[in-house]
């Protein structure tokens, strides 16, 4: 997929496009890298379904509507835009690169020829790179270098982290934001960019696994030495438990929502088989006034297991992954779907780790309304979006006459 540079004018807008709703944000950069939201738009999705386009029109006008609101407050009129991609179909590889140095100190070519040839042994026909982060360094002998430069030594190795989607997903995508004339940027993966909304550094360092219950999916992310070390995503979210209660109880999927809101826990408490819920039947009216009443323990019953098998799958793809050590003892739980109560006990307890609930950090411009868990891939993309808008602008050719501008630009393509 073609990517496009980034507006030099510190102007850039981002589209989250999920199961459940769709979310743009225009955003202004000053000169002192500082970014301020001015304008936003979100609704309900269509024709999204667990990360993948399943009606390329309904996807096309929730585009064009979010995008439009976003440019009538911001009074400006958008092209380019990042996306996000949640599907589970992500690729998430580390390889082991090394470089013969000859006895030479290391240099910032050095580097680039080692990421250079980790994506060449890395790409697949049929898969695209999309984000690359080298999480450690070595030389010779001597492992886990944070930044090897000026060291001298004869082999230069180094793990990179790289994260690939599908070309057929990718172009469905570019498609769709074709149709409603925009350009894409960048694509995102959704759980890196709510690690980076949500993750404190020390998190990062430490080692975290970061988990973002969406709708349709489920994404997760872990994090250690500052960096990315796996990315993956499991089709089954908030909507699936919906989906569940309303089989359960016989009700529709409004009310079934609408209960999970007002009632629903994942843990049981003493008094649930005496607290009584209202629940409309299907095919009864509203207001009727017998048969509807059932025992909140009902509906934690219907809800805890499916939670547990959403934590039981992520613990079982990190301990495949061979990450479980490297994620540390601490996970934190965004996206709508980590508001429900009790979601942290449950996922401690099956986790085996300490959980934290993590809500977006705070942005300028940003309403409350749209700066809660719901929203922390959309404005996890801002800073990516930031990230890279200030990478642009250290690439200006004028600006790299001063070698220090040169290394805060190998800095933040080898961190970011």
């Amino acid at each position: 997929m073609p990517k496009t540079r980034a507006n030099l004018s510190g102007t850039f807008s981002i589209v989250d496009i999920g199961t459940t709703k769709s979310v743009c944000f225009i955003a202004h950069l000053d000169a002192a890298g500082d970014m301020k939201v001015v304008g936003i738009g979100h609704q309900l999705s269509k024709g999204i379904r667990a990360g993948h386009i399943t009606d390329i029109v309904e996807a096309e006008t929730s585009i064009i509507a979010v995008v439009h609101a976003a440019e009538q407050m911001a009074d400006e009129t958008v092209e380019n835009v990042f996306a996000n991609i949640s599907s589970g179909q992500i690729l998430s590889k580390t390889i082991s690169v090394e470089l013969s140095l000859g006895g030479q100190a290391v240099g910032d070519r050095d580097l680039m020829d080692v990421l250079r040839e980790g994506h060449y042994n890395a790409k697949q026909d049929d898969h695209e790179i999309l984000h690359t982060f080298p999480v450690s360094y070595s030389l010779d002998t001597v492992k886990n270098i944070k930044d090897p430069r000026g060291m001298v030594g004869d082999m230069l190795g180094a793990d990179i982290h790289m994260l690939l989607a599908p070309d057929a997903m990718l172009k469905n995508l570019t498609n769709c934001f074709a149709r409603a004339h925009l350009n894409v940027t960048d694509c995102v993966v959704a759980a890196h960019a709510s690690g980076l909304a949500s993750l404190e550094p020390d998190e990062m360092d430490l080692g975290v696994t970061v988990i973002d219950l969406g709708g349709g999916t489920t994404s997760f992310a872990v994090f250690a030495n500052g960096k990315n070390h796996y990315s993956d995503a499991i089709a089954i979210g908030g909507n699936h438990v919906t989906s569940d209660i309303a089989k359960g109880l016989s009700t529709s999927i409004a009310h079934a929502e609408r209960l999970k809101t007002l009632h629903g826990s994942a843990i049981a408490s003493a008094a649930d088989d005496q607290a009584m819920i209202d629940v409309p039947q299907l095919g009864e009216d509203d207001d009727t006034e017998d048969g509807n009443l059932m025992p909140r323990s009902m509906l934690v019953g219907i809800i805890r297991p499916r939670l547990e098998e959403i934590f039981e799958l992520i613990r079982g793809k990190i301990e495949a992954s061979g990450l479980d050590k490297v994620a540390g003892r601490r996970v934190v739980l965004t996206g709508g779907g980590s508001q429900l109560l009790g979601i942290r006990d449950i996922a401690a307890r099956v986790l085996g780790k300490q959980v934290r609930l993590g809500k977006p950090k705070s942005i300028q411009g940003l309403a409350d309304a749209v700066n809660g868990p719901a929203f922390s891939t959309a404005v996890g993309m801002l800073e990516y979006a930031r990230r890279k808008a200030l990478e642009d602008r250290l690439l200006d050719p004028s600006r790299l006459r001063n070698k220090g501008f040169g290394k805060i630009v190998q800095w933040i393509r080898e961190n970011f």
